[in-house]
């Protein structure tokens, strides 16, 4: 029997599961759709991706990247500044390809499923009325129109590999579509303000930072729910409910 590295759970949920055995990844996915999505925009994106190495649904097989994370939320980064611009500089070079065929959330299905997520969080005690309403009122300025460009869609830190101050590679493409090009930059940045300078920096555009901070408070307002149901904590230090405080101050 041939001898397998040690198997690594990278993340676990009811619908999703990463496992890395030695240089690889294992998705397994219970939709398909979001697979067929990862696969094709990894294609299309004009940025390091992982290479596909096989796919037999459920399991999707990615070769590990080079490098380490820019990042976790809710632990400071060790990347340098010039890293964080790197990541901005491919931010950009991603908003500016050709359009992909997937098309986002709209501004009303935004506001729709924002006021849903609010009501659950004040009729369930979950977060203070006062705390949610003052984020609501934040997020509204992220609820205006914009010029669909090609958006990772889910561009947490922990998505990005660098080596050094270079990008080797972007994780986790299910969500890709036409999106805000502010909403990548804000989830690149969430629990990060203090590397938005470098990023913009690499970004090389002039962009709204109100827009920007209205991104992080919708974003972690709608994400709490989902996170408590699927066994991450919100609440800690650095992460979602720290970002919605910190937006009062």
């Amino acid at each position: 029997m041939a001898v397998v590295p040690e198997v690594e759970v990278v993340v676990a949920h009811q619908e999703r599961a990463t496992v890395r055995v030695g240089d690889v990844f294992l998705k397994i996915d219970t939709d398909p759709g979001r697979t067929d999505v990862e696969v094709e925009a990894m294609t299309l994106a004009p940025v390091p991706t992982p290479e596909v190495l096989w796919r037999k649904p459920p399991v999707l097989a990615l070769a590990a990247l080079p490098g380490t994370a820019l990042g976790r939320l809710g632990e400071p980064s060790t990347a340098s500044p010039a890293a964080w611009a790197a990541a901005g500089a491919a931010t950009r070079k991603l908003h500016d390809a050709p359009l992909p065929p997937w098309v986002g959330r709209s501004r009303d299905e935004l506001t729709s499923q924002l006021d849903t997520e609010c009501e659950w969080l004040v009729a369930n005690g979950v977060l203070p009325t006062d705390l949610v309403t003052r984020n609501r009122q934040v997020a509204e300025a992220a609820l205006r129109p914009w010029a669909p460009v090609f958006t990772h869609g889910d561009l947490q830190i922990s998505h990005v590999f660098v080596d050094g101050d270079q990008i080797t590679g972007v994780l986790d493409w299910s969500e890709a579509c036409q999106g805000d090009a502010l909403f990548d930059l804000a989830t690149l940045t969430l629990g990060h303000e203090e590397h938005l300078g470098d990023v913009l920096a690499g970004y090389r555009a002039d962009v709204d930072l109100d827009v920007i901070r209205a991104w992080w408070s919708l974003r972690s307002l709608l994400a709490i729910r989902w996170l408590v149901e699927h066994g991450f904590d919100p609440w800690a230090p650095g992460c979602e409910v720290d970002v919605l405080r910190s937006s009062t101050c």
